[in-house]
């Protein structure tokens, strides 16, 4: 993106101290937010938010400190946007992992100060060459809203003439001060899915802590969840709708060094909690119809 077409994004949506379009440190195109002290990246591949400072807080999001936008590949780290389907394909492995439009550019249809809050809003939809991916046609609209909290509503419209079945998530990476002194609150109870158990079904009571990989779908989550960590003295408090699962995922030591992409020791500073339509968890939509997931994220000092 060259610098005309910068300035032809601030004429059309930038709102002075709000919001501004810019060239990332990592290579590409980013929307950058400002409300009340605190402050947020948005990349415009992938409709990915790179980067989330709550005011009076540090950095609440983790990002890879070795990868770049534009070469193709998907930044891990901040808030990627898992569509038409979380994971694997279902029936097809060998499709792009978390479907097809982490490395797409998406449009910007609005910007500005919105309820208080500095808002955008990205789209994109699927083309014809998607249709050996995927064939439906569908788009997707994500609205990213800053305020005092932070609040990422993705929302699908089926625009083809049959139903389609749906799984997604916005897969969220948290920065934390020690994973190993991380507590995550609000799944005592729930059932869950160990993807490193070959998918077997298990029961969860009390709080997850971290002593090694983990990497579960835990079902019938429509609740909030916290992420208590006491390295960093703060928590951070998940809600959501239009989800009833929650991915909690770190990669601990073994899988952090195959990534190759997490840096020395990742694994510690960061973990995934995801809001999602994911395992059991999938949305049907009729010819026209819409589903929009919600994830809305606070920071409080304290743990």
């Amino acid at each position: 993106m060259g610098t005309a077409e910068f300035e032809a994004l601030q004429r059309r949506h930038g709102v002075a101290g709000v919001v501004s379009f810019d060239e990332s440190p990592l290579g590409g195109p980013v929307a950058r937010l400002a409300s009340g002290g605190s402050s947020a990246e948005i990349a415009l591949q992938g409709a990915q938010v790179l980067g989330w400072t709550p005011a009076g807080h540090a950095p609440a999001l983790w990002l890879s400190p070795v990868e770049r936008l534009g070469t193709g590949k998907p930044i891990r780290g901040g808030i990627p946007v898992c569509w038409p389907w979380f994971a694997n394909h279902p029936d097809d492995p060998a499709k792009p992992t978390h479907g097809f439009v982490r490395t797409r550019q998406w449009s910007v249809t609005s910007a500005g100060m919105r309820d208080g809050a500095a808002t955008l809003e990205l789209r994109t939809a699927t083309t014809l060459a998607d249709a050996a991916l995927w064939a439906h046609s569908a788009e997707a609209e994500l609205e990213v809203a800053l305020g005092e909290r932070l609040t990422l509503s993705l929302t699908t419209r089926n625009t083809g003439p049959g139903a389609i079945r749906l799984t997604q998530a916005l897969h969220t990476y948290f920065a934390v001060g020690d994973i190993a002194q991380v507590r995550v609150d609000g799944f005592d109870g729930l059932g869950y899915i160990d993807k490193l158990a070959a998918n077997a079904r298990k029961s969860w009571s009390g709080p997850i802590l971290f002593a090694g990989e983990v990497d579960r779908i835990y079902l019938g989550h429509s609740g909030a969840a916290e992420i208590v960590d006491a390295a960093a003295a703060r928590t951070i408090r998940i809600e959501k709708s239009g989800s009833a699962s929650t991915v909690v995922w770190n990669p601990w030591i073994e899988k952090c060094a195959r990534l190759g992409d997490m840096g020395p020791e990742g694994y510690r500073r960061m973990v995934c909690i995801e809001t999602a339509n994911a395992g059991d968890d999938v949305v049907s939509l009729a010819p026209g119809a819409a589903h929009t997931i919600t994830a809305v994220y606070s920071v409080r000092h304290g743990s």
